[in-house]
């Protein structure tokens, strides 16, 4: 739904967190133990990395209720001016096209006999593709995972998808009904108390303060009162470095100490509220810095990482979607069981090229000329709202 130049620091927040979440994928597959990387850094250390990619998941959660809410007050001005037709229709330009070339993927692939893009039984009959299709497309992916587990090995990401979905559902509803700014945040807050205490009432149940919608919500609340806080203020305190070394000193600390299923409760809490506090100072910082200033690196070396990472953050959702296609097709053909040593950390880059490259030709050639082409048709057929003075 942009409707401005990105920003490059939040790509690069982006990057940083598609990355963790596959890795975390990859290290499922292949565990990188008996490595020349877990001997040179630890494998206390490579699992400490792999183990919490969810909060990577948590990260997207602010960034996307950030980015949809500042959006949609860039273009309509007020939120109780959203217009329901054109938010729906912006958001289904972005969304639903990855998901139907995902889903006929997977549905071809499994046609054609490949075990791991087939449904998993868990004990008991496979849930039917159609079922786990129907998921996929209305926003209940998370619900079948809670109730049968990881149904389908590719399509189980869309988990995150129909927590998503089903919040953007409900938003420019809540924006028109309760109009005034107060309210809506005084809502937003309730969702965000909500989460936690969902959370610590459902430890031991990863279905429950993984995937439910309430173990979520609180992330992508937390995003949207950012942004309204970003409409109406500057935070320079927030832009310092100092400041940004901090929060992310204190998010690595998080991450890396506790496994998220035990520090899940206000674990999510905290690590999204840093994240939203990164996403002010990353607005705050666009508006006061040229544009060549903006994550000026300090060599040759940080200037490729630094372009890495902000390319990742651009592909992000493509990268979500499609990198566990790409790794079932690696583990059909070189399974873990014959993968030794260091034949892993090349299967690792393999694994992270591959998923680039199909993600860069898939954003390029499909889903940005389709993005385009609906944010064209929206804005042709709505009257742009502008507060007074704009």
């Amino acid at each position: 739904m942009s409707v401005g130049a990105r920003n490059r620091r939040i790509d690069l927040l982006r990057g940083v967190s598609i990355l963790l979440v596959l890795f975390h994928h990859f290290n499922i597959a292949y565990p990188l133990k008996d490595t020349a990387l877990a001997t040179a850094v630890g494998w206390s250390s490579i699992r400490a990395v792999a183990r919490n990619g969810n909060y990577g998941v948590t990260i997207f959660f602010v960034i996307s209720g950030f980015l949809i809410t500042s959006n949609a007050i860039r273009r309509w001005g007020r939120l109780e001016h959203i217009r329901l037709p054109g938010f729906y229709a912006l958001r289904a330009g972005r969304i639903v096209p990855c998901v139907v070339l995902l889903l006929l993927m997977v549905n071809l692939l499994a046609a054609a006999g490949i075990p791991i893009f087939q449904n998993r039984g868990g004990g008991q009959s496979p849930v039917p593709l159609w079922i786990v299709n129907l998921a996929a497309l209305t926003s209940w992916m998370n619900v079948l995972i809670a109730r049968h587990g990881w149904v389908n090995y590719p399509l189980g990401v869309l988990w995150s998808l129909s927590v998503e979905e089903m919040f953007y559902l409900l938003f420019p509803v809540s924006c028109l009904l309760l109009r005034r700014k107060r309210l809506l945040l005084l809502f937003w807050a309730l969702v965000i108390l909500a989460g936690p205490l969902y959370r610590l009432l459902h430890q031991g149940d990863e279905g429950g303060f993984l995937y439910a919608y309430l173990a979520c919500f609180d992330g992508i609340a937390i995003g949207c009162c950012a942004a309204v806080a970003a409409a109406h203020a500057s935070f320079p305190l927030l832009a310092r470095p100092w400041v940004r070394a901090a929060l992310t000193g204190a998010m690595g600390l998080l991450y890396l100490s506790w496994p998220i299923g035990q520090s899940n409760g206000l674990g999510v809490s905290a690590m999204s509220v840093a994240t939203a506090l990164l996403l002010l100072g990353a607005s705050t910082a666009r508006l006061e810095e040229p544009p060549t200033r903006a994550t000026e690196p300090v060599s040759v070396v940080g200037s490729v990482v630094v372009s890495v990472l902000a390319a990742c953050g651009r592909l992000s959702y493509e990268l979500y979607l499609f990198h566990l296609v790409v790794l079932g097709l690696i583990r059909t053909a070189y399974p873990p069981a014959i993968a030794a040593g260091d034949e892993r950390i090349w299967l690792m880059g393999a694994y992270v090229l591959l998923s680039l490259g199909l993600s860069a030709a898939i954003a390029r050639g499909y889903t940005e000329p389709l993005n385009r082409a609906v944010r064209r048709w929206v804005e042709a057929r709505s009257v742009q709202v502008r507060p007074p003075g704009q």
